[in-house]
């Protein structure tokens, strides 16, 4: 079987995977969530306005504060939202199972043994700082 087969065989097992269904629901749930949403909106009303009076000339700076201040809250706000929360959640379970597999995929490309090499959270790529990764 060739390299491309397999990515397309392991593009299925990647949409098989638990995390990346769970993600799944959590982004539907998300985009449902009304209140969510408004809350996004708001948040890039507030950007667009910030990007709008920074660009004047003479640009009222404690508008552009208050204007952050706003944005920070409503920023605060998604980010306390039950369905945000468990879309970031899922979100960092995925991107941990997929930066497995890329580690993997990397390493074995570099010599390493496909069955032994993995992901180490620690690991800083510069092998002089290396304590090992097994």
């Amino acid at each position: 079987m060739d390299l491309i087969a397999l990515a397309r065989q392991m593009g299925h097992a990647i949409q098989d995977e638990k995390a990346y269904k769970d993600l799944r629901t959590a982004q539907t749930a998300a985009d449902n969530d009304k209140e969510l949403q408004d809350l996004i909106g708001e948040f890039n009303l507030k950007r667009m306005a910030i990007n709008n009076e920074a660009c004047k000339e003479e640009r009222d700076e404690e508008k552009l504060r208050s204007l952050n201040e706003e944005m920070r809250a409503s920023y605060t706000k998604i980010m306390q939202n039950e369905n945000m929360i468990a879309y970031n959640d899922a979100k960092t379970a995925l991107d941990t199972v997929m930066q497995r597999v890329m580690a993997i995929i990397t390493q074995s490309a570099e010599g390493e043994d496909p069955d032994t090499t993995d992901f180490s959270p620690s690991c800083t790529h510069d092998c002089s700082t290396c304590g090992g990764c097994h």
